[in-house]
């Protein structure tokens, strides 16, 4: 395909959408106006036209911000009014007052200041040393095919802050690791690439909690009678984030046992039998633009550069946590829970990146590693990976906005609310998040798209249903853990995914054999998580039961369907 039909396709999709939209908008907006709603097209479909074009796009362009802008556009055109100048007002207004309004409002400005502040101190520990000397730690242990993929998947799990350094350095320093042991290129990337999304997903402080707390906290700002702040929110989802826990637990009992099945069973005995050969390697132009953070040459790699930031950066949560809860609550006797519950999770995110940051900066030039113009070169490398991530939940932050003014939710309960159990919501959510990621090969895409719409459409049905006492919040948290861990299971499952494309890269793997070889293992933890946790669980089915299950389970196909490569 040339290039010029590349780039006209999709503007072809969207010429033909804005004229479709032209003419046919309009009439629907005169017959929504005869209820005399406050804003035109409020809880009518017309309300619930941004996020399924969003959706639409992202899946036709395979691009979320520009999907995202759409939808933002099109909201403030309703709102606008559905005329020629309202179309143009609407595009002004879409950029000049939803985008800067979420960019002017104070609790996101600190989610952005954490989430740049941790990808800086990212970089810095890359290029310090500090991640490499944690790696150097653990790869001592490899000395065999089995001690090598579980000194992989140890090392996936210690470097939980970043998914993308978490790919790229795992993966590199352990392919000649692995290959030494003759395990498979598929072997190594599939622990590669389920141990780096799912661990950065549900950890306490990673590159990717300001971006869920983020969202998470927009979607709860606007109801009313839920006042949890967003970061307890996110810790009381993340035993409900069944897909991302059991898809760690899984890798560890298939690099424990030695077993496998399927392809990744064929690919392990060819690697066996014959070694690792040159057809296994990956494309090197999918690293195009993903280059890693390398150490400074002739440095010591000291584990302690990064161990000591992290934990500082931990520390500084938590420790802000307690003080500003402790302050707003005023009583001595109160719990622990109340303290958290009452404390200011964005003022705690940026005090313990600043910390972090700030150690690590420290390490850095007292040990004379990096002088200062490096330092800030590697901070600044770190900041900028996290630049496009920002921009996205910008845009969904926008989105969210828009929804509740045209009131999307109270559309989507007006229609469903009398039919759809609430119980069924978690599923249904997770099997859409993941349909979404494996489309757009974006699990960040989908989350901004889904979670502003998903959390109060969740509340409004429980509210309907009489279900907001507390012995019913599982429901909530399943529902927003849904969102998370179904687009994971979605960017594990696609072939256009980032991560699972930086996976197959760093770990050497040809692509196309890394999805085909991980599909079947990601398919039976996420049906694992749909059926024995999630439908149970949101019947009342405590959740340190349904893991368990779902963990047995899980060890039994692998102990009935597995077999180890050495055996005929």
């Amino acid at each position: 395909m040339s290039l010029e039909r590349c780039y006209l396709r999709p503007l072809l999709w969207v010429a033909a959408l804005l004229v479709l939209a032209a003419f046919s908008l309009p009439a629907c907006a005169a017959e929504a106006a005869v209820d005399a709603a406050p804003v035109p097209g409020a809880a009518t479909w017309i309300s619930i036209a941004p996020p399924l074009l969003a959706i639409f796009l992202a899946l036709i362009l395979r691009q979320v911000i520009p999907a995202l802008f759409a939808g933002v556009w099109l909201g403030a055109w309703a709102i606008n009014g559905f005329t020629l100048p309202g179309l143009w007002s609407g595009l002004l207004d879409a950029f000049q007052r939803y985008i800067l309004d979420a960019l002017a409002d104070g609790d996101h400005a600190a989610v952005i200041l954490f989430s740049l502040m941790i990808g800086g101190t990212v970089g810095i520990i890359s290029r310090n040393g500090g991640m490499q000397g944690i790696v150097n730690r653990i790869v001592r242990w490899a000395d065999n095919a089995r001690h090598a993929c579980l000194a992989t998947a140890t090392m996936g799990i210690a470097v939980f802050f970043d998914d993308y350094a978490n790919t790229l350095v795992v993966g590199n320093t352990m392919r000649p690791v692995a290959d030494s042991m003759r395990v498979s290129r598929a072997k190594l990337a599939y622990i590669v690439d389920s141990t780096a999304a799912p661990v950065s997903c549900i950890a306490l402080v990673t590159t990717w909690i300001g971006y869920e707390v983020g969202l998470i906290g927009e979607a709860v700002s606007y109801i009313a009678d839920l006042d949890t702040p967003a970061y307890l929110l996110f810790l009381n989802t993340i035993p409900y984030s069944f897909y991302p826990i059991l898809a760690i637990l899984f890798v560890f009992m298939v690099a424990g046992s030695g077993r496998d099945f399927g392809p990744m069973l064929d690919a392990e005995r060819r690697a066996r039998q014959h070694g690792i050969n040159d057809n296994d390697q990956g494309d090197s132009s999918l690293a195009a633009d993903c280059e890693p953070i390398d150490p400074a040459e002739d440095k010591p790699h000291r584990a302690i550069n990064a161990v000591l930031p992290i934990l500082v950066l931990i520390c500084g949560v938590i420790g802000g946590l307690y003080v500003t809860g402790r302050d707003n609550v005023g009583s001595e006797t109160a719990t622990l829970h109340d303290i958290i519950g009452a404390a200011e999770s964005y003022k705690a995110l940026m005090w313990g990146s600043l910390l972090g940051m700030v150690t690590a900066v420290a390490l850095t030039l007292g040990q004379r590693i990096l002088t200062l113009e490096e330092t800030v070169d590697a901070w600044y490398r770190g900041l900028r990976s996290m630049i496009y991530a920002m921009i996205i939940l910008t845009l969904a932050w926008s989105l969210g906005s828009i929804t509740d003014q045209l009131q999307t939710a109270d559309f989507l309960v007006s229609i469903l609310g009398d039919t759809l159990p609430p119980q069924w919501l978690p599923f249904l959510v997770f099997v859409i998040a993941a349909f979404t990621a494996f489309a757009t090969g974006s699990s960040w895409g989908s989350m901004g798209i889904l979670v502003p719409l998903v959390v109060p459409l969740t509340w409004a049905v429980m509210q309907l249903n009489g279900m907001t006492g507390a012995e019913h919040m599982h429901i909530l948290y399943s529902a927003i853990a849904s969102v998370l861990a179904g687009s994971v299971w979605g960017d594990h499952c696609s072939p256009i995914s980032d991560t699972t494309i930086l996976s197959s890269m760093a770990s050497g793997c040809d692509h196309i054999e890394h999805v085909r070889t991980q599909l079947p293992y990601a398919l039976i933890v996420g049906i694992a998580a749909l059926f024995v946790c999630s439908l149970p669980v949101a019947y009342g089915l405590p959740w340190w039961t349904g893991l368990p299950a779902a963990a047995v389970l899980l060890y039994l196909i692998l102990r009935i369907l597995g077999r180890r490569p050495e055996s005929a």
